[in-house]
């Protein structure tokens, strides 16, 4: 087994007190009993919902090699028979074993923040990265108060890269997770209206985003989105905040990592582009414009850690996509082929356009429609039931002519579009998911996207029950 932490720095490292005799070291940190591994340390954090601590057997049942506790709960846990580290608070230990762990790195670190893209672009700096060293990555979209700790105690000493997704929905959130990764690239995607009811506008959304160069490491570079209409005011706090190095990417001229040439295809994009006056060409193989914005990101961010960018050129042709990011699907259906678009993991005004966009860019066979089932999108305030009738822009007068609606806010989306859009409302995904099934015909390609908090996971997973795939190509979008 290699150890990620040796017993006697895991305990320096969280100023714990250790119970019972310690094992040499643990392979992993885990906050999740069921997914914990054998000689994984479990951390029992307290969440909202839930208690770690009242999982305590469980994670011993699954073969933890030690249990981190804290000091108030340790009376009600009984006797244990696994070693155990007592804390004052588990998840400030946590918080204390990331710092650590980047004391001891000596990688080059990427982070990660925008309205849209994040994961996307987090996971193509994985993938290309691991053609160059050792990549160490964030799992799913751990970018919160527990999830950026934990991905940075989980990073092994030996990685040569790491990429960091950190996220917000508040002011003041971005800005004690970057101090603790503390990168040496910090990439904004861009800046859109996601979570703005709990902002005025899109400004101070930018100004959120922006704490992420407060973190930065001396001599650290952004990497912003010169084509965004944010672009001078992210530019200017960079700035501000004593960043030297601040590039942009995208189509503008003034871009460092700029676009040349772009050719889009249903299944990928080919692209000529000028990364810091180095020319380059690259097949992309996962389709969508915005998945050609991203990828100008990645480049950038190549290029700024030292990587052999034919190398990364090379790797971008096999880009992969996670479920409920843009995985597709052929369902086999008993007279012909479905194509299904998985983009159930989250949505907004921007993501929405960019889905949209992929959807009415991917062919159709036979008599087959292009359909779109769109959910919420959540945490938009004050500004919801205009920004979702807004969605009607992008739907009318395209190769889209069947949508799906399902959710609260969808209804204002239902009744601004017109009358030649065949459209089906319902309340709620339960409601939603037999009147798509008993619709779908050969040929179709369907696209289900919304936020995850509405639940069209469920009508992807429907499918895929009732016409099993005849093979899964991972589209990142």
């Amino acid at each position: 087994m290699s150890l990620l932490w040796t017993s006697e720095a895991l305990v320096a490292a969280m100023d714990g007190r250790p119970l019972g005799p310690m094992p040499d070291g643990i392979s992993g940190i885990s906050i999740d009993s069921r997914s914990l591994q054998p000689g994984d340390a479990f951390f029992a954090i307290k969440g909202e919902a839930m208690d770690g601590h009242d999982f305590a057997t469980a994670a011993i049942k699954a073969g933890a090699g030690v249990l981190v506790v804290a000091e108030g709960k340790l009376p009600s846990l009984g006797r244990l028979t696994a070693p155990i580290i007592v804390v004052e608070d588990v998840l400030a230990a946590l918080e204390k074993l990331g710092v650590a762990a980047r004391a001891r790195s000596s990688a080059k670190i990427i982070a990660v923040t925008g309205s849209a893209g994040k994961t996307t672009t987090k996971e193509a700096l994985r993938h290309v990265l691991s053609a160059v060293g050792k990549v160490h990555a964030s799992a799913q979209s751990f970018n919160n108060h527990w999830g950026v700790p934990l991905t940075l105690a989980r990073m092994p000493d030996d990685c040569d890269y790491a990429v960091f997704e950190i996220g917000m929905n508040h002011p003041g959130e971005i800005r004690p997770l970057v101090k603790m990764v503390r990168p040496h690239v910090a990439i904004v995607t861009m800046i859109a209206a996601a979570h703005l009811g709990f902002f005025r506008n899109l400004d101070e959304i930018a100004r959120a985003k922006a704490e992420i160069f407060e973190g930065l490491e001396p001599d650290g570079a952004a990497v912003l989105n010169r084509d965004d209409a944010r672009f001078k005011l992210l530019d200017k706090m960079a700035h501000a905040a004593g960043v030297e190095h601040v590039y942009g990417f995208g189509e503008n001229a003034r871009s460092t990592f700029k676009l040349v040439k772009c050719e889009l295809h249903a299944d990928h994009s080919d692209i000529a582009a000028r990364i810091s006056g180095h020319d380059m060409i690259a097949r992309i193989g996962a389709p969508g414009r915005h998945m050609v914005q991203n990828v100008l990101a990645v480049l950038g961010a190549a290029h700024l850690v030292g990587a052999d960018l034919d190398k990364i050129a090379l790797a971008l042709a096999d880009l992969s996509a996670e479920r409920g990011r843009g995985k597709r699907h052929v369902l086999r259906h008993p007279k012909g082929p479905i194509t299904l678009i998985d983009e159930s993991y989250n949505a907004n005004p921007a993501s929405m356009a960019a889905a949209m966009a992929l959807l009415n860019a991917t062919p159709v066979t036979g008599e087959g429609r292009r359909i779109a089932v769109l959910g919420d999108m959540l945490e938009l305030g004050d500004h919801s039931a205009k920004l979702h009738a807004a969605l009607a822009d992008l739907i009318v007068g395209t190769g889209t002519q069947t949508v799906f609606l399902g959710g609260p806010e969808m209804r204002a989306l239902a009744e601004a579009l017109p009358s030649e859009v065949k459209t089906e409302y319902r309340a709620g995904v339960d409601d939603l998911k037999p009147v798509l099934l008993a619709a779908l015909q050969p040929g179709d390609v369907v696209m289900i996207k919304s936020s995850k908090g509405i639940g069209f996971a469920k009508l992807v997973d429907a499918l895929l029950g009732k016409f099993p795939a005849e093979s899964a190509t991972s589209k990142q979008t």
